[in-house]
C-alpha cells in the first residue's frame, strides 16, 4: 500500500463535506415547504443538484486524472463553501419564482461540490490497495461508502436539529466556517499528484469506457432512480403533512434510514463472502436487486389500507427501513464492481463516469419524486420505484459471470 497519508485526509475532508451535505439537504427541504413552496417546487430546488453532477463527475474525473485529485478534492469543498454563504441570503420576502431560481444555482453550487469530493475519495481508495487483493478493495470500499452514508444520516438529523435550534442562515455560516478549517488542513496534508494518470489522456477517454462499465453504469441509473423517486420529496413530505411529525421526527427518521443504510454496506463483505470478486459480485448483485424490486411493490399495496391508518403507518415505516437494508447491499456491489473494474491509470475516469450516471438516476427520480407525489402521491412513488428496480436488476444480470482482469496482479488495464 501506498499514499495512505494522502488517502486518509482525503477520506476525512469527505466525512466532513458529507455531513454539512446531509444537514444542507434536510435544511432546505424543510425551511422551503415551511415556506409554502410545494412538492413540485422542492423537487425543482435540488434539480440543478442533481444535473451539475452529471457535467461534474464527467469534466470532473477527467481533471482528476490529468491533474490529480488533490485539485478536485479542493474545489469542491471551496465551492461548498460558497454554495453556503449564498444560501444564507435567502429572503423569506422575494417572489416564489426568484427564490427558487437562487435557490437552484446555490444547490448546483453544492452539486458540483459533492460529486467533486466523492469522485476524489472513492478513486483514491484504489490507489492504495493491490490489484491482487479484491477482497481488502471490496471491503475498504464498502467501509468508505457505509461511513459516508451514516455521517449523511446525522447531518440529516443535525440539519434538522440545527433548523429548529439556530435558525437557517446561522446553521449554514457554521457550516461554512467549519468546511474552511478543513479546506486548510487538506491543502497542507495531500500530495498534489496522487491519481494523477501516467499516459496521456485525449477528450475520447471522457466516454471511451468497457462494456461492463456501461453495463453497471446503466443499472446505477435505475437503482438510484428507484430510491429517490420516493426519498426526495414524498417520503418526507408524507411524514410531515400526512402523519404530522415535527421537523426534528422527519430529520430523525432520515438520518435513521441513511445511518442504517450505510451500516449495513460497510457489513456487506462479511455478509456476501461468494462476492469478493466480479464475478461473485455480478451475481449477487442481480439476486439481490430482484429481492429489492419487491418491497417497494408490497409498501405501495399496504397504503391501500389508507395512508394515515396506525397499520398503513407502521408498514410504510417498517418496509422503508427494510428496503434500505436490501437497498444498501445493492449499492455496495455496485460500488465495489466500478472501482474493481477499473485499472489505477484510469480509475478517476472510470468513477467519474459512474458517477455521473448515478446523478443522472438520481435527477430523474428527484424530478419524479415531486410530479409523482404531488399529482399521484406516496403510492404512485413507490410502484414507480419497483419498476425502476426491475429495471436495474435485468441490466446487472448482462455484467460478466467471469473473472474479470482487476481480480489479477495487471500493469495497465486500458478501457475499451
Amino acid at each position: 500500500m501506498h499514499d495512505i497519508r494522502s488517502y486518509a485526509a482525503v477520506t476525512g475532508a469527505y466525512w466532513a463535506f458529507t455531513l454539512t451535505d446531509g444537514a444542507l439537504r434536510m435544511m432546505v427541504l424543510l425551511h422551503f415547504h415551511q415556506l409554502g413552496f410545494t412538492p413540485i417546487d422542492l423537487a425543482f430546488l435540488f434539480l440543478l443538484y442533481e444535473a451539475m453532477g452529471i457535467v461534474t463527475n464527467a469534466v470532473g474525473g477527467w481533471i482528476g486524472a490529468r491533474f490529480g485529485l488533490r485539485l478536485t478534492l479542493h474545489a469542491g469543498l471551496a465551492i461548498q463553501i460558497v454554495a453556503l454563504v449564498m444560501l444564507s441570503g435567502v429572503n423569506p420576502h422575494w417572489s416564489l419564482p426568484m427564490s427558487v431560481g437562487y435557490v437552484m444555482v446555490a444547490q448546483a453550487l453544492s452539486g458540483c461540490a459533492k460529486d467533486l469530493t466523492k469522485m476524489s475519495s472513492k478513486s483514491a481508495v484504489k490507489l492504495v490497495v493491490a490489484d491482487n487483493n479484491q477482497g481488502l478493495l471490496f471491503k475498504w470500499i464498502a467501509l468508505l461508502t457505509g461511513s459516508k452514508n451514516a455521517l449523511k444520516g446525522l447531518g440529516f438529523l443535525l440539519g434538522g436539529v440545527m433548523l429548529s435550534a439556530l435558525g437557517f442562515a446561522v446553521s449554514l455560516w457554521s457550516m461554512a466556517a467549519m468546511l474552511a478549517v478543513v479546506l486548510v488542513l487538506a491543502i497542507a496534508t495531500i500530495r498534489a499528484d496522487l491519481g494523477k494518470a501516467k499516459s496521456p489522456l485525449g477528450k475520447r477517454d471522457l466516454f471511451s469506457k468497457s462494456r461492463e462499465i456501461n453495463l453497471l453504469s446503466a443499472a446505477r441509473i435505475a437503482l438510484f432512480a428507484s430510491r429517490d423517486v420516493w426519498f426526495v420529496v414524498g417520503v418526507p413530505v408524507y411524514l410531515y403533512e400526512t402523519l404530522g411529525w415535527s421537523f426534528d421526527q422527519v430529520g430523525g427518521f432520515m438520518a435513521l434510514w441513511i445511518i442504517g443504510y450505510g451500516c449495513v454496506q460497510a457489513l456487506v463483505p462479511r455478509l456476501l463472502k461468494g462476492a469478493r470478486n466480479t464475478a461473485g459480485a455480478a451475481r449477487a448483485a442481480t439476486v439481490w436487486g430482484f429481492v429489492l424490486c419487491v418491497l417497494p411493490a408490497l409498501i405501495a399495496t399496504a397504503l391501500n389500507f389508507g395512508a394515515a391508518q396506525p397499520m398503513t403507518r407502521w408498514l410504510v415505516i417498517g418496509g422503508l427501513l427494510v428496503f434500505g437494508v436490501v437497498f444498501a447491499i445493492n449499492s455496495s456491489l455496485h460500488s465495489y464492481l466500478i472501482v474493481a473494474y477499473s485499472d489505477h491509470d484510469k480509475v478517476a475516469l472510470n468513477v467519474g463516469f459512474y458517477y455521473m450516471a448515478n446523478a443522472a438516476g438520481r435527477l430523474a427520480g428527484t424530478l419524479l419524486s415531486g410530479l409523482t407525489y404531488q399529482w399521484a402521491g406516496l403510492q404512485a412513488c413507490l410502484w414507480v420505484s419497483a419498476a425502476m428496480v426491475l429495471a436495474a436488476a435485468a441490466i446487472a444480470m448482462l455484467l460478466p459471470r467471469t473473472s474479470s482482469n482487476s481480480d489479477v496482479p495487471q500493469v495497465s488495464r486500458q478501457a475499451n
